[in-house]
Parts: structure tokens; sequence; C-alpha cells
């Protein structure tokens, strides 16, 4: 299916008619990225409004039924209430290994729509090089006409945030497979390092397409950490991490994050699992690194035991992301301070979105 063109994209931002005060937000949101704060932390806390449901917006991007799609996007914004300095915003989900997709491999969805994964494809590094996108890839074409079509719908009054890439040595696993790709960097790492560079090199121009087709130099980015600028903002990120040494960490991943970071003008590090905790220190080191979001992973202790983690990371001067109850708020509140922190919670009604940011204000 061609994507579509942006002829119909609203050329001024409108967030404020959903957000009324947007423009207070925006100061908050710079002031955060600075590292600094005007009058309490950086809270986003969304609620459904009137008693709706929040429903689970899914892999949207999984068919071709796109008007449908945008139709649900588009209720569900106006049915959210967007508190504290949330900001209005649909994330399309394609799944975690749509670059690898549009590198030519197959993808698979789950039966119940909640994930999708790839089937390898590259037997050989030698047959496979250089790797390009075939811009008449079925699920790129899908993809930029979705998020189009969802900027056209948006008209300026939500932003349509950027996709989870999972790109670099992620990219490389999902098309080879983790286990292939942990002895290549063993026994080829020079294939693996020109690989690399095909998708260094990607990177940027991927990126760029998806800001245009999501119309983000009018509404500014967000990303599936719902982080808001004005300016070039998303998630970075390796999974893959957690299966290799420091070493390889540093010869292999981090000129790509650097690389990354560099083309953006803000992100943040999504770190998953205690055993990627290892390469904290590299990530700490990189300048233009502005966040980093701690997630524990399944069967670790709880986010709010880990406060040593969040207080070194800001201690290094980086930003942490706090995904918690509303309940948890003041836990964190009190142990990390109020500079450089982001909390992301969700409120069972308005009432109890007010309250937590009202708290915020006096505390």
């Amino acid at each position: 299916m061609p994507a579509t063109a942006n002829t119909n994209l609203e050329k001024t931002c409108r967030i404020h008619e959903l957000k009324p005060d947007y423009e207070q937000a925006c100061r908050r949101w710079e002031a955060f990225w600075q590292g600094e704060i005007i009058d309490r932390p950086v809270i986003s806390v969304v609620a459904p409004r009137d008693g709706r449901n929040l429903y689970n917006q899914g892999l949207l991007c999984q068919n071709d039924k796109i008007a449908e799609a945008v139709e649900r996007a588009n209720a569900w914004i106006e049915g959210q209430y967007w508190g504290g300095d949330a900001i209005p915003r649909i994330w399309p989900n394609p799944g975690p290994d749509i670059f690898a997709a549009w590198l030519g491999a197959h993808l698979v969805d789950a039966l119940d729509a909640s994930t999708n994964w790839v089937e390898p494809c590259v037997e050989s590094w030698e047959q496979a090089l250089p790797l390009r996108l075939d811009k008449q890839n079925p699920h790129w074409k899908r993809t930029m006409a979705y998020l189009e079509a969802l900027a056209a719908r948006a008209t300026g009054r939500w932003v349509v945030a950027g996709l989870d890439l999972h790109s670099n040595l992620d990219a490389l696993s999902a098309i080879r497979s983790p286990q292939q790709l942990c002895m290549d960097l063993l026994d080829q790492p020079e294939n693996v390092e020109r690989a690399l560079r095909d998708m260094r090199a990607l990177y940027g121009p991927v990126s760029e397409a998806m800001f245009k087709a999501g119309n983000a130099k009018v509404t500014g980015s967000m990303g599936w950490i719902p982080m808001y600028s004005k300016k070039k903002y998303n998630v970075v990120q390796c999974d893959f991490c957690y299966m290799i040494s420091p070493e390889l960490f540093r010869r292999f991943v981090l000129p790509a994050l650097e690389e990354e970071v560099s083309w953006l003008d803000h992100s943040v590090y999504h770190l998953d699992g205690p055993g990627a905790l290892r390469h904290l220190n590299d990530l700490l080191a990189l300048p233009r690194l502005n966040a980093i979001q701690w997630v524990p992973g399944a069967g670790a202790k709880p986010l709010c035991e880990w406060l040593d983690v969040l207080k070194k990371i800001i201690a290094a001067g980086k930003n942490v992301h706090v995904y918690c109850p509303v309940e948890q708020v003041e836990l964190f509140h009190r142990a990390l301070g109020p500079r450089r922190v982001f909390y992301e919670c969700w409120a069972k009604n308005e009432a109890e979105a007010r309250r937590v940011v009202e708290w915020l204000e006096k505390n």
C-alpha cells in the first residue's frame, strides 16, 4: 500500500485545545531537559474522563485497517484527562522488531495481537551485506502510511509519538538470531562491525522519515516513554547488551548509541534488567544522553527498592524516568528530591490525577 502524501497536515500546533496548560507544561519540559526545575518535578498522569475505560491500544499497525485504527486512536485521545505535564499523544506500536521487518525479516504476529517477532533471515553475513532499506517493503510502506494518517487526523492537536526502533545490535539480533549473533561477535567480529555500519547509516534517514510523517516539526516529538520535546526526541536502547560483556558493549554498541543520541536533540536510554547494569557507567559517560529509564525486569525486586541506582544516575548529571503508581510518588520524591526526575503515572480518575500533582506542588 503506497504511503499517502502529507498534504492535509495542520501547519500550526493546536495541542492547547486538548491541554489548556500546554505552554506551561512546555516550560517545565524544557527546564527538565536542562536539568533544572521551575516549581515541581515533571509528571505525566493520565486518567480516563467521565469514567471511561482505558483500552489497550495494541499493535495498531498490524493490518491494513488504517482508517479504523486512526479513529480509535483519536477517540482514545479525546477520552483522556492529560494531567500534570502529560502531552496528548498516540504511540503507534508496530512491535519491537519492526526495524528487522523493514530489513526483510518475516514478521509473525501473536494470536492475541499483544506482540510480534521476526524469523531470522540472515544465514551468512557475506551474502546479506550490505544491509539496505527497501522503501517498497510492505511493512515500511504500511508504517509510513499509518504515521501520516495519524498526523492528518491529529491536525496539530496531539503528537504522533516515535516508534520503538530496536536499532543497532537489537536489529542484528532479530535478523540473525540472538544465539548466532553472540557467536558472531567472537568468531567474525569484522562482519558484525560491517553490518553495524549499515545499521548506523540507516538510523538518521529512518528517524527523519518517521518525524516527517508524524508532523513532529509542528507538534514536537515524543516516544514510547512519554517525555516531550519541541525538538527531536526518542528512546534509544540495546536490549541485546544483557548478553555481552562491557568490553563488547564498548566496541559494538557505544559507537552506535553515540551516533543515535547525537542525531536526536533529546534522548532517554531504556536500561532493562539487572544484567544490563554492568553497562551503566559507560552509559552515564555519554555526554549527549539526557536521561535513563531503569527497568528492573520480570522477577526482580520492584523499582522502589532500586533507589541506589536512581540516585547514582541523578548524581552523574542524568535525568531519571520513574514509572510508578500514584501512591508511590511521595516515596520516590522524598528519596530522590525534585530535580532531574520525571514521573509517569496512570490514575483511576481525574480527581486522583489532580491530587498527586497538587501534592508535588506543595512538597
